[in-house]
């Protein structure tokens, strides 16, 4: 029979081009069985035209057809309710007895192939523009693991039939132009890999697209909860050239996901003597990437892979390979004809500020000085603007580097270049020349954003010949800590490309992120034209990637804390928003959320909450109250959360922010209601010694190592602890000055949370602050303090 009429083929008579007959899932591991000298477990796939045949027997197309009609996938709740009733209409129809009788035959095939009767098999959904470098539909559909018997597999290919209607896949096919009624689906039917470890691998690095390398990334149990972002995996980097091993990231692992005896998969806590091992033995690292290799040359593009390891026999297997998206997309633009850019050695000076954000990046220069304009900048251009605010984030997304006029290193430019790893450099007035008013809008520049320098031109560094050196592999090793190194994070998209740093969770989640970038939108407005439900929906969203790739480790998010200005930037936001004198002082915070003009918009922040932890089973989620000026307020933010199921408890912490004098001064008091606070250095700074932190004039006395600031943090530590409660600290301080970094771990300080860029010098600088303590408690010979930092 020709392929294209059958209902069923074998991986090996398919091959990568038969995309249209069995997905790309399918095809790809058939491709991998027929051509290349890789480990495959062997299977079956059903065919796109057995799908076609089941919905139009069934009629599904025409009911399919009806329930989709005028919806709007931008709609949470109609998305998610239409999807539903799609769904189980497929669940309710019965597969033609014809194909049921022929998937069970072929897996009584299967497994006198393999020698074994009703073998533990993998059910894989393969839609048919699955893993297109151009259209990826990867992780759309579902798949289900560690299944046995004919019935229960005709069960699983009919509950892939109804994920191709899961809410993410309509809403990417929607976005993609796809039309919901011409993708098919496949459904690969593959033996059980009984995986003791597992994981991804890529020919490419996806975060820079240096292709050098091959990266490996692998925990215990099965795949699904690395590609879920359940674990920290660990991360094995290996020389493409020679498949020799340059580094090795070892992450602790403390649950993995495992296949019960009897079929279906359990949670278990991995063994403690296992918790820190390596998931890899050397030689299966180098055994995976020569398969890489293999798989890559075969395809000839850069390649994402998924594999495991049995724990039956210690063999590797590859499960799945797809190309890569993000990178052959690039390359693919890469590959047209550019414009031709000039390129100097000559290095001129246009204008110096601040070196906010460190990296060294060329391009074309766009110059915004009006906000309205924020929708002509495009991807790649270097933003050069008088100061940005939360409105500007999408557009700073898009950047390949940032230059203001005004601001200082703890500005918003600054903190959200460096968390988005964005070379910056602000506050180019204070250091001679407005950026805005000296660099011409359209040309093309070298940033040295680790120096502070803008250079006209695109700087050609000189290369020079180096001796070959041979690479010696070594793991990055960071020293276990008494204080917990925790990291900040807004955009919600890079927690997967932070999760492997060595942090010990998020202490700083800021949700202004979430409304500049998804939202858009003030909340009061949106429940005045009814659609409250989408503030709940896309901040736990936002908050839920955040989470899931973090877990378990804790995430604490700060709930919203715009200012009044900036609450006004968003859509309908004038109708509710005051014009305040100083808004930096004004109505923001706590202030806002038990206060009747506001206080429904700050139940519906508690109520996605409530979601990510309840409803996706983030337990690892708590939060932080911002800006609260008196213990009544606390007392006041703490009862509506809790009337909102939001009740501090042994698995929920709620901090509060000391940035406002009061918050130490009443920290006695303010324990009653909260768990913890993390010290806001910036503003309490700020406030402590009366100093805008962003006016040019007076910046000069801004400092966190003020002997008063040192004090009223030393003061806050002794009464937070005294009651029990732990402190942390948020702010950019330890991580730029050593010995204010010494000075809040000799004050007894539990926790620091800094920038994705410092963690790793954080995380060691603090391990050799607290050795050097141990020392001199051991010797006696310590430096003494020369202030007296009580108060």
């Amino acid at each position: 029979m020709e392929k294209e009429k059958a209902f069923l083929l074998w991986f090996d008579q398919l091959e990568r081009k038969d995309v249209a007959i069995a997905g790309g899932k399918s095809s790809s591991l058939g491709e991998l069985t027929s051509h290349v000298d890789v480990p495959v477990p062997y299977g079956f796939a059903t065919t796109a035209c057995a799908y076609r045949y089941f919905f139009e027997k069934t009629g599904l197309y025409e009911k399919i057809k009806a329930l989709i009609a005028g919806l709007d996938v931008d709609n949470s709740a109609q998305l998610r309710e239409v999807c539903a009733k799609v769904r189980q209409a497929i669940m309710d129809e019965e597969m033609p007895q014809d194909l049921q009788d022929m998937i069970a035959q072929a897996y009584k095939e299967l497994g006198e192939k393999v020698g074994q009767a009703d073998p533990f098999v993998a059910v894989r959904s393969s839609a048919t523009a699955e893993d297109l470098p151009d259209a990826s539909f990867a992780g759309q559909q579902d798949t289900y693991l560690n299944v046995k018997g004919a019935e229960t597999i005709v069960a699983k290919v009919k509950e892939c039939y109804a994920s191709c209607f899961t809410d993410r896949a309509v809403y990417y096919r929607e976005k993609q132009g796809f039309d919901h009624l011409d993708v098919a689906l496949s459904a690969a039917v593959q033996m059980m890999v009984f995986s003791k470890a597992a994981g991804v691998m890529f020919t490419v690095n996806v975060a820079t697209g240096d292709d050098k390398n091959i990266l490996i990334e692998g925990a215990w149990g099965l795949g699904e909860y690395v590609v879920q972002g359940t674990v920290t995996p660990d991360n094995y980097t290996v020389n493409k050239a020679t498949c020799e091993i340059v580094e090795k990231n070892v992450n602790a692992q403390d649950i993995k996901l495992i296949r019960k005896a009897d079929g279906d998969c359990e949670e278990v806590v991995v063994p403690l003597d296992d918790q820190n091992e390596q998931k890899l033995t050397d030689e299966q690292i180098k055994q995976l990437a020569e398969c890489a290799k293999k798989i890559e040359a075969h395809y000839g593009c850069y390649m994402d892979m998924e594999w495991g390891v049995d724990e039956r026999d210690n063999k590797v297997y590859i499960l799945q390979a797809r190309p890569e998206t993000v990178w052959s997309r690039r390359n693919k633009e890469n590959g047209a004809p550019k414009e031709e850019k000039k390129v100097t050695t000559d290095r001129k000076v246009i204008v110096k500020g601040l070196p906010a954000s460190p990296g060294n990046v060329a391009g074309r220069v766009h110059v915004i000085l009006d906000p309205s304009h924020i929708d002509e900048f495009k991807e790649g251009e270097i933003l050069v603007t008088e100061m940005t605010a939360p409105d500007w984030v999408p557009a700073m997304k898009k950047a390949k580097a940032i230059v203001t006029d005004s601001g200082g290193m703890t500005c918003h430019a600054s903190i959200v270049s460096r968390e988005l790893g964005i070379p910056c450099i602000v506050g180019t007035k204070s250091r001679g020349e407005a950026a805005t008013t000296t660099i011409p809008d359209g040309i093309d520049v070298t940033i040295d954003a680790t120096h502070g320098v803008v250079y006209e031109g695109i700087i050609e560094e000189p290369k020079a010949e180096q001796p070959a050196q041979q690479v010696v592999a070594a793991a990055e090793y960071f020293p276990p800590t008494g204080t917990k190194i925790y990291m900040n994070l807004g955009d919600p998209e890079l927690a997967e490309k932070y999760a492997t740093l060595p942090c010990d969770g998020i202490g700083l989640m800021r949700e202004e992120f979430i409304w500049t970038t998804y939202i858009h939108e003030h909340p009061l407005y949106l429940i005045k034209i009814g659609q409250p439900e989408k503030v709940v929906d896309q901040l736990a969203e936002g908050i839920r990637q955040v989470c899931q790739a973090m877990a378990p480790r804790p995430v604490t998010m700060r709930f919203s804390d715009f200012k009044s200005s900036e609450y006004r930037d968003l859509k309908g936001g004038d109708e509710f928003e005051p014009n305040e004198p100083s808004a930096l002082l004004g109505w923001r915070g706590a202030s806002r959320y038990y206060d009747p003009k506001y206080i429904e918009a700050f139940k519906l922040e508690c109520m996605a909450v409530r979601k990510v932890r309840e409803e996706f089973g983030l337990k690892n989620l708590n939060v932080m109250i911002p800006f609260c000026r008196n213990v009544e307020e606390c007392e006041k933010v703490t009862k509506i959360m809790a009337d909102c199921g939001l009740s501090r408890g042994k698995d929920f912490k709620v901090w509060l922010m000391a940035e406002i004098p009061s918050n130490i001064i009443l920290a006695d008091q303010f324990n009653k209601f909260v768990d913890g606070y993390s010290i806001g250095s910036n503003d309490l700074t700020m406030l402590v010694l009366g100093c805008d932190r962003d006016n040019d004039t007076v910046s000069h006395i801004y400092d966190e190592r003020n002997l008063a600031v040192r004090r009223a943090i030393r003061h806050l530590i002794e009464v937070a602890h005294k009651d029990g409660k732990t402190v942390s600290i948020c702010g950019q301080a330890p991580s730029v000055y050593p010995e204010f970094c010494e000075f809040l771990i000799k004050s007894g300080i539990d926790s620091m949370s800094v920038n994705p860029d410092t963690v790793k010098f954080t995380k060691k600088l603090a391990a050799q602050i607290e050795q050097r303590i141990m020392m001199d408690a051991l010797t006696g010979k310590g430096r003494q303090e020369v202030e007296d930092l009580n108060w």
